[in-house]
């Protein structure tokens, strides 16, 4: 591989206009993603009454389901994005996953819906890591933090949407001919109406037009010299890396492989909760009320700590890492880790909360902290290849993070509760988030030790 060449002057970012559309379109899409995720998890209450499920069936359709081909096309449609249109791969991606949200209100069995489940992960799997890429030649590289940490708001925002509009339909607030397919129905049909307005709307960027140094050529794709304000682009566009190259790349960055493991340990308690939250509410606090109206006061109770906890820590951490990353790159591993040591007891003390109204304000924190990761690390992912390898190193990360973390967290903590439930009967899932929780301890472990190594493995 020959010597990377030397820095050229980045291109002038579109218009702050611009940007901001462009922001607001890719966090919209990025709602609907886990609008569309996660609203199962509300509607796994009378989804288990109506075909007669346990915790163990509602783990592999909130988990296994979704995960298994999410994570794994991810990979090589990050390839894609990496030498095709970003744009066009997320407005497919979007049509698809909206498509089947819509034919999981179809279902009339476990494996009908299981199927539709895993269509909705196959769709999903083109949004995210492309979408990355985009943020990154739309921002420049002070402010991708804070531009991945608004983006990521789409998780907090998005799955408190899911949860308070599915629980409103499913409970019978809107109208009482409406049940949980119908909810399944109009968030899908919805997400296939932004679509067209999207591809319409954002343009595709130049790539790595606003990074102030080249991309690394690859040897058996040599970069070919262009002309203009735009050459040192075009020469990384003409810059085909594979797979195995973006592998050896991040092979000799330690960091990476932290930061993703760390954040896989988060995200295994993170999805765990969010789709269990729902269910455990319902059980433990509101035993005595119907299906709907259990399904109701779950949503709003849960979907508020979701906008508020899951929003406010999203920011925060992006907001830290942008301003005491810009002294030392360590930060971005720091920030984080500090914010999963501190979850770790909130966690227990809502478990162990009496009252619906004390386990809500224990939870909204731990939320917040559990979050604060996004911002932080994904700006690092950013910044530890080069932008013709982004998407791919970006795949690469949600592989790991999403086989364990929505693949293996959604299962285990069903699992346990199924486990539990002889002992404990209602109270399983109570116990199972409590041991869930212990891995946060683990992530902030991963975090600082990536600390040690991330200024090193930072893209120069």
């Amino acid at each position: 591989m020959s010597q990377t060449q030397a820095a050229a002057t980045p291109l002038k970012p579109p218009s702050a206009r611009y940007r901001v559309w462009v922001m607001v379109m890719l966090f919209l899409v990025y709602a609907f993603n886990f609008l569309d995720r996660q609203i199962i998890s509300i509607l796994a209450i009378p989804i288990r009454e109506e075909l007669g499920l346990d915790d163990r069936q509602l783990g592999l359709l909130g988990g296994i389901a979704f995960a298994a081909l999410y994570s794994t096309l991810g990979v090589p449609i990050a390839w894609l994005a990496d030498r095709a249109s970003r744009t066009w791969i997320v407005t497919v991606s979007l049509t698809v996953w909206s498509g089947f949200t819509a034919l999981c209100g179809m279902a009339q069995n476990f494996w009908q819906l299981f199927a539709a489940r895993v269509g909705v992960g196959v769709g999903e799997a083109g949004g995210v890591a492309p979408s990355y890429s985009l943020i990154a030649d739309y921002f420049p590289p002070e402010q991708r933090a804070r531009a991945l940490a608004i983006y990521s708001l789409g998780i907090p925002i998005g799955s408190a949407f899911g949860v308070v509009a599915g629980g409103m339909i499913a409970g019978g607030a809107v109208s009482e001919n409406l049940d949980w397919r119908a909810a399944f129905i109009i968030v899908g049909l919805a997400g296939v109406l932004l679509a067209p307005i999207f591809k319409l709307t954002v343009r595709e960027p130049v790539r790595g037009g606003l990074d102030p140094v080249k991309a690394a050529p690859v040897e058996k794709h040599p970069p070919q010299q262009g002309e203009g304000i735009a050459a040192k682009a075009i020469d990384e566009a003409a810059t085909k890396p594979g797979v195995w190259d973006v592998v050896r790349l991040l092979a000799k960055k330690p960091s990476f492989w932290l930061l993703s493991l760390g954040a896989s340990c988060s995200s295994m308690m993170g999805y765990g909760v969010f789709f269990w939250m729902p269910s455990f509410l319902a059980r433990s606090y509101f035993p005595d009320l119907s299906t709907a109206e259990a399904t109701i006061q779950s949503a709003w109770l849960f979907g508020t700590v979701l906008l508020v906890g899951g929003s406010a820590g999203v920011m925060l951490g992006g907001i830290l890492a942008d301003r005491l990353g810009k002294a030392k790159k360590s930060f971005y591993a720091i920030v984080p880790a500090v914010a999963f040591f501190l979850a770790f007891p909130f966690y227990i003390l809502g478990a162990m909360s009496e009252t619906a109204a004390v386990a809500i304000v224990m939870f909204m924190i731990p939320t917040a902290l559990g979050l604060s990761w996004l911002g932080p690390a994904l700006s690092a992912f950013q910044h530890m290849a080069p932008p013709n390898m982004r998407a791919m190193a970006s795949a690469i990360f949600l592989l790991i993070n999403n086989l364990l973390g929505i693949g293996v967290g959604v299962y285990v903590l069903g699992e346990l509760s199924t486990y539990l439930a002889p002992t404990f009967g209602t109270e399983s899932l109570r116990y199972s988030i409590m041991f869930g929780a212990s891995l946060y301890i683990v992530a902030g472990t991963l975090f600082l030790l990536a600390s040690r190594t991330i200024s090193r493995d930072w893209e120069k």
